[in-house]
């Protein structure tokens, strides 16, 4: 199974950036969502951004994972 997680946008060099979720830091690429900017939710997958998310549903979305979390 394939998951795609939120993360927060830290830190931006280019297409390079640092995402971050729950305390915890990725190395992500930006390729294919170029106009994501320092402070925007993104959703990865494969440690791409595919996506921008707006504030709200990002943290709708990490709430439902750490439910998931919990339950385990």
């Amino acid at each position: 199974m394939c998951l795609a997680v939120p993360l927060h946008i830290v830190e931006k060099n280019g297409p390079d950036a640092v995402g971050e979720a729950g305390g915890v830091r990725r190395r992500i690429r930006l390729d294919f969502v170029p106009k994501a900017q320092l402070g925007d939710y993104v959703i990865v997958h494969a440690g791409f951004a595919i996506e921008i998310l707006g504030e709200q549903q990002a943290k709708e979305n990490l709430a439902a994972l750490q439910e998931v979390a919990d339950a385990l």
